[in-house]
């Protein structure tokens, strides 16, 4: 008998050890390494002279509050601009993509050309093309990205957190594709937002307004984009109109105060219900780290069905089921719609509002863009990024897989490259809401960190956008 109790003893003693083994796993995973960018400094290893006027950052514009971190490119209020003509005036433009596109043609840069060609997965011969369906905007949050340094006649990536204000180059899904003081090539981030530790150095001070919060990555939108709905950086309560592919110069002004009723979205889809804030002008929000799964069923809003919102306001949903099979405040499942999947949580949350504006008032138009399908894994080993969009094939885009090639879903807590559906482009995207140096952010103790950078998930190809001449409102599924 006493033999028979020591033995007991052992063996739940050996579980309790293996228990506690597991619960420590997740505090034992890597940091993802991310590299701070601030607006206004230069690179350390650019493909473009910054000196030469490329691309112009907005110094000082303070990042805006954010309801999730993983947004559609199509997301309202996501980013921002400065009206190409106003009051008669040619304003300066944030990006010459004219000059790149010469830049990168230049047979005395071929070799750069083609690094940065590498860097997008495309041929040398494409490049013209596809800037020509770029459209220049400014970031309005945080951005995680991508980057990629030029060294030793290669595109070096890396991951990066670019600073609000930074001025990019995007494309028809709303991916940032270019940044447009140095010209260097962007990818999407992919990996876990929720485990990265930024890292603040070569003159990136820590900004003023940074805050954890409000860092963001962007997945590419469920359908091609033909006109961006921007808001002014200056001016919040003016929205601009932006046909893509376009730099300013066919911009339209449109009142971004002018008060939107959320939609009941009760009982939809959290994929359907953000599809009806978007045509509405609003961003959809939600609690938690994990971005809720589109089949999951909506139970709440925050605020309300009925209640007066400026363009690009955020309105936070609560979920339950799906297919992760959680419900709102639970525990994260596994990814769905090309993201991971998880609780809402509460109906806790703020939403932004638009300040006083000019110009006239315009209700974007709806939208019934289709969300992405169920994405690969992400590989943090491996590097390299995907290739972006393919003007030979407008409608065909293929998931992005990891470095073995699989297709499987990722493991929980690490958000897997995006497989965007093939789809036609609408004619028009969706609106926006208002929006002591350190060397590093410290990442909890006895946690690693990892400088590998995540493989880029591939943005839907497409061919040069036909600009049409803009509306005098607003664009539906409107990058802002």
């Amino acid at each position: 008998m006493q033999g028979a109790g020591k033995s007991a003893i052992r063996k739940i003693a050996v579980l309790l050890v293996f228990v506690l083994a597991l619960s420590g796993c997740d505090r034992s995973t890597p940091l993802l390494l991310v590299k701070a960018v601030a607006a206004g400094v230069p690179s350390v290893a650019p493909f473009f002279d910054e000196k030469s006027g490329l691309g112009h950052d907005a110094e000082g514009i303070r990042p805006q509050a954010v309801h999730g971190s993983l947004q559609q490119g199509d997301t309202p209020g996501l980013y921002g601009g400065t009206p190409g003509l106003y009051g008669g005036t040619r304003q300066p433009t944030i990006c010459d993509v004219k000059r790149l596109k010469a830049f990168l043609t230049d047979p005395a840069n071929h070799r750069k050309a083609q690094a940065w060609a590498d860097a997008l997965d495309i041929g040398t011969a494409r490049i013209p093309g596809y800037l020509d369906r770029l459209t220049p905007v400014l970031l309005r949050h945080d951005t995680l990205v991508v980057n990629h340094d030029y060294k030793k006649g290669k595109a070096t990536p890396f991951n990066s957190l670019l600073q609000t204000g930074i001025a990019v180059l995007v494309d028809e899904r709303g991916l940032p594709a270019v940044k447009c003081s140095c010209g260097n090539p962007l990818r999407p981030f992919t990996d876990d937002t929720n485990r990265i530790s930024v890292k603040f150095g070569d003159g990136n001070k820590k900004w003023h307004g940074y805050e954890r919060s409000s860092v963001v990555a962007v997945r590419p939108a469920p359908r091609e984009m033909k006109q961006l709905a921007l808001v002014d950086v200056h001016r919040p309560g003016r929205g601009i109109d932006r046909p893509v592919g376009t730099t300013g110069a066919r911009d339209r002004t449109f009142d971004a105060a002018e008060r939107r009723a959320v939609p009941d979205v009760m009982g939809s889809s959290f994929g359907d219900a953000s599809r009806q804030l978007a045509a509405k002008g609003l961003a959809v929000g939600y609690a938690g780290k994990r971005r809720p799964p589109d089949d999951a069923r909506v139970t709440a809003s925050d605020p309300p069905a009925g209640t007066g919102l400026g363009f690009g306001a955020y309105v936070t949903l609560s979920v339950t089921g799906g297919a992760s099979g959680t419900t709102s405040g639970g525990t994260p499942g596994s990814p769905s719609g090309g993201m991971p999947s998880g609780p809402s949580g509460g109906t806790s949350g703020t939403s932004g509002t638009s300040g006083t504006s000019s110009g006239g008032s315009a209700t974007p138009p709806s939208s019934s863009a289709s969300q992405p399908s169920a994405p690969p894994p992400s590989s943090p080993s491996s590097p390299r990024s995907s290739p972006p969009s393919s003007p030979a094939h407008p409608t065909s885009s293929r998931p992005a897989t990891s470095s073995s090639g699989s297709t499987s879903g990722p493991p929980d807590g690490s958000p897997p490259p995006v497989t965007t559906s093939s789809s036609a482009p609408v004619t028009s995207s969706a609106p926006p809401p208002p929006s002591e140096p350190v060397t590093s952010s410290a990442p909890p103790p006895g946690v690693p960190v990892t400088t590998s950078a995540p493989t880029g998930s591939e943005p839907a190809s497409s061919a040069p956008a036909t600009s049409e001449p803009a509306s005098s409102g607003p664009a539906s599924a409107a990058i802002t």
